[in-house]
């Protein structure tokens, strides 16, 4: 794989040793590189609008400025890459309002190496992590939290075909998944993807999925 192809990682997270074990997570695969990394997150603020990286690995509970925070800061500036949330805890509202911030997906800390490594490549592509566990965590999150979402209007409803395959991304089922489950072909389930997110009004499947929890489409 070229140099141009490589995808390009910061690591935020207060504590050395996890960045260290993260690092040397990443290193054994070919085309992942971190090229930066940060100990706070006023470190982050100033590192990743400089480096610009691919992907942003980033601990939520941070002494001084969290996870959450540099979320909304990057968001604000229009300087947010594709971020995945790190973290230890239980916490389905700081993950939850992460998701919510702008971040693709989560991953705990203890993650194996072929799930770090497929993560980055995900979210490196466009794409979101929302794994089954992770959406029977947000579901019961989502009914603990006041409705913020920017548009309170009912979407365009949508049709039996499109919440079917919705369902099925909420159970963190990937488009040729979808695809081999309902017998159709991939770029099929690409189309009712883009129509969903296009009803929901969001622009991406994990915000799509959190939108269809919240108003009680699945």
């Amino acid at each position: 794989m070229t140099a141009s192809q490589t995808i390009s990682v910061c690591l935020v997270d207060d504590q050395t040793l996890v960045r260290q074990g993260i690092r040397s997570l990443l290193e054994l695969s070919d085309d992942i590189r971190v090229v930066a990394e940060a100990a706070d997150g006023t470190q982050a603020l100033e590192i990743v609008p400089a480096v610009k990286p691919d992907v942003v690995l980033l601990d939520m509970r941070m002494p001084g400025m969290s996870g959450l925070d540099v979320l909304n800061a990057l968001a604000a500036r229009n300087a947010l890459p594709a971020t995945i949330i790190l973290t230890t805890f239980d916490d389905d509202q700081l993950v939850l309002a992460g998701l919510k911030a702008g971040a693709r997906g989560y991953l705990l800390k203890d993650v194996s190496l072929d799930q770090l490594v497929d993560a980055v490549k995900t979210v490196a592509a466009g794409g979101s992590l929302v794994a089954p566990v992770v959406t029977q965590r947000l579901l019961s999150g989502l009914e603990r939290m006041h409705n913020d979402f920017t548009s309170l209007d009912r979407p365009d409803p949508l049709t039996e075909r499109e919440t079917e395959i919705l369902r099925l991304m909420a159970g963190g089922y990937s488009n040729k998944e979808i695809a081999n489950s309902l017998s159709v072909a991939e770029g099929t389930v690409k189309n009712h993807v883009s129509n969903i997110l296009s009803k929901l009004g969001v622009r991406d499947r994990t915000r799509a999925v959190l939108k269809a929890f919240e108003l009680g489409i699945v």
